[in-house]
């Protein structure tokens, strides 16, 4: 162990740092040409309920010449008892430091992770810099949904994956063994990788600003240094790389489930979610296949739940007999399915009544508006009277109850959008009361159990990618107003009302649409102490909002509240992610005029993605029926 036992006895956790958990892959350090070390920039038991990681791990160590490792944020008192007696960050399979490594490795999760990087590669004895690194250091990637707009973290990190890490990690690893065996330095390996689609390295880039602190202009540095960086995606889900095993965490994960991945993209469309737009097209699995893998993970991991993990589960054109199969299979093990992203208008009594009889679950839907009028400015595409139908059904199913996400600080929300998320509540305690009084339900009334509602509402945060990456963000104190303006509408008692912080909210929008200047932001509340920042009782606005005095930057209101022309030069226009900015214009425009867009099933909207000229060729595989 690189951490003795005594230190381990002192610290919160222990587990998080010890690894050897059943299905770890072990492999000799000094036998293999290329060490990945997998960093998660947060807690173990965050990182490993993560199926990207285990994707990538068992994907790389599929490599005779690779060996792929994990490391995970430190937490707290970890940090501080290894800065005083000078341990350094190391791999939980070989125990060994992340600075021997050839790759150190980044997932992009959430921008509030970000101050864990830099902690991370500090504690590694990793140069925080990328220009300070020599060649002996390790080559710092990172990728993910946060990766698409890069800039933030562009002074840190080597290279970023712009896309699906199964499509070209092993050309990266193949043309770096090359590299490494003709030992050339660092500068032309980078140079290289641009030859490969969706690698950005920013070291080969220059932004130049306006006075008025826009961007001027985003300039390639050299002829190789493409203009647009292009996603590259995974086009037949079936043939995709998925692993045999699951590493299984030493101590509670917040998911402790076997985790099946049935489909990746969304038809959906919703106006304010970044992955709905970034991750199409839609690519779906096989349900006979899906069951087939859900049988081998149970058998080496002993988890006792199955989750099906997609944008929108009910999507999943073969979602019926999916759930069916999986029920069916492993009823009789006492082994339950969990469906995370079901929408409300794809709820299902006697499927759902058929997962209750293993295991009891709540219930959790995402209306995310009060009113159809705001409803239809995000283009959510469900209907009040599918919200009341969909509880009325769980209610019926013995189900008493229900979380319901909503946000504030939508986009053209007023006063009266507010309000309606209590009129919305109201009716659906009263439609319980309802079911409640029906003759076939008497012995549901003899229970004598109350409805209970949990309100979850999160501050909006613009995103890129989105028809809503131009528009303005509300103020922390606009964000409160609208909080209180909801709690003080709720006059029933059986609704509780939990929302999320204001103040973190902005940090996460600074950071969401900022340039490359943010950087300085980032790791100056680093040097102040911040860490955790996606953890409530660790975050620290003051150490954020001296960061952003301190530094040369436009300033809060620059990045948050700013409405921004839909003209101006965006600091992640030289990502493609496949749409089309004419398309978001076209959408943020809708938006404005109340009007939705059918999701791609209905018809196409045009949103781009088999236009761009790498996906031409897989034009033909489009799973929607109206091609454009």
């Amino acid at each position: 162990m690189s951490i003795p036992d005594n230190i381990l006895l002192q610290v919160e956790k222990p587990a998080r740092y010890l690894g050897n958990e059943l299905n770890m892959v072990v492999k000799n350090p000094d036998e293999v040409k290329i060490r990945f070390a997998f960093c998660f920039p947060d807690a173990y038991e965050v990182g490993m309920s993560h199926l990207g990681l285990q994707i990538l791990y068992y994907f790389l160590n599929e490599r005779n010449d690779t060996y792929c490792e994990r490391a995970f944020a430190p937490w707290i008192d970890m940090e501080k008892i290894m800065r005083e007696q000078g341990i350094r960050l190391s791999a939980l399979e070989s125990q060994q430091s992340l600075d021997k490594f050839d790759f150190v490795g980044f997932t992009l999760q959430y921008e509030m992770s970000y101050t864990n990087i830099i902690n991370m590669l500090d504690l590694s004895g990793i140069p925080v810099l990328s220009k300070d690194r020599r060649d002996s250091d390790p080559i710092i990637c990172a990728g993910g949904p946060c990766a698409y707009n890069p800039e933030p973290l562009a002074d840190f990190i080597d290279f970023f994956y712009i896309g699906e890490g199964e499509v070209m990690y092993n050309d990266i690893l193949d043309m770096y063994k090359e590299h490494k065996e003709k030992g050339g330095c660092r500068e032309d390996f980078l140079k290289s990788l641009m030859s490969l689609p969706g690698m950005y390295v920013p070291r080969f880039y220059e932004a130049h600003y306006n006075d008025d602190g826009t961007l001027k202009a985003f300039e390639p540095l050299l002829p190789e240094a493409p203009e647009k960086i292009k996603k590259v995606f995974v086009s037949d889900m079936k043939q995709a790389y998925f692993p045999e095993k699951q590493l299984v965490p030493l101590l509670e994960a917040v998911h402790e489930r076997v985790t099946l991945e049935v489909f990746r993209g969304c038809i959906r469309g919703c106006r304010f979610c970044q992955a709905g737009y970034v991750y199409r097209p839609v690519r779906e699995k096989a349900h006979e296949q899906l069951i087939e893998q859900a049988a081998g993970l149970i058998n080496c991991t002993g988890h006792e739940e199955i989750s099906l993990v997609s944008l929108s589960t009910g999507d999943y054109r073969e979602f019926q007999p999916l759930a069916v199969g999986l029920l069916d299979k492993f009823a009789g093990d006492k082994v339950s399915l969990s469906l995370p992203s079901l929408r409300i208008d794809a709820f299902n009594l006697e499927l759902m009544n058929r997962v209750q009889e293993v295991r009891k679950s709540s219930l959790t839907f995402a209306p995310e508006a009060g009113t159809q009028r705001l409803r239809d400015v995000i283009n959510k595409n469900i209907t009040e009277e599918e919200i009341l139908n969909g509880c009325h059904l769980a209610f019926q199913g013995g189900w008493n109850r229900v979380k319901l996400y909503f946000m504030t600080g939508i986009p053209t929300e007023d006063t009266d959008d507010l309000k309606g998320i209590a009129r919305l509540c109201e009716k659906i305690v009263e439609e319980y009361y309802s079911v409640m009084k029906k003759e076939e339900n008497k012995e549901m009334r003899k229970r004598n159990r109350p409805v209970s509602l949990v309100i979850s509402a999160a501050c909006f945060v613009p995103k890129p990618f989105t028809p809503f990456q131009w528009v303005a963000q509300e103020s922390a104190d606009g964000f409160r107003k609208r909080i209180f303006t909801i709690k003080d509408s709720i006059q029933k008692k059986q609704v509780r009302v939990n929302y999320h912080s204001p103040e973190v909210a902005l940090i996460e929008g600074v950071i969401a649409r900022g340039d490359r200047r943010v950087g300085q932001v980032i790791y100056r509340a680093w040097e102040l102490g911040a860490r955790f920042d996606g953890w409530g009782e660790h975050f620290k606005y003051e150490l954020w909002d001296q960061a952003l005095k301190e530094t040369d930057t436009p300033g809060m209101s620059f990045y948050t509240n700013r409405k921004r022309p839909v003209d101006e030069l965006l600091p992640w226009d030289h990502i493609d992610p496949g749409i089309s900015k004419a398309f978001l214009i076209r959408e943020q425009s809708k938006a404005l005029q109340e009007a939705t867009t059918p999701n791609c099933r209905q018809h196409c909207g045009g949103c781009g993605i088999w236009e761009c000229e790498s996906y031409k060729a897989e034009k033909e595989k489009c799973p929607l029926e109206n091609k454009i």
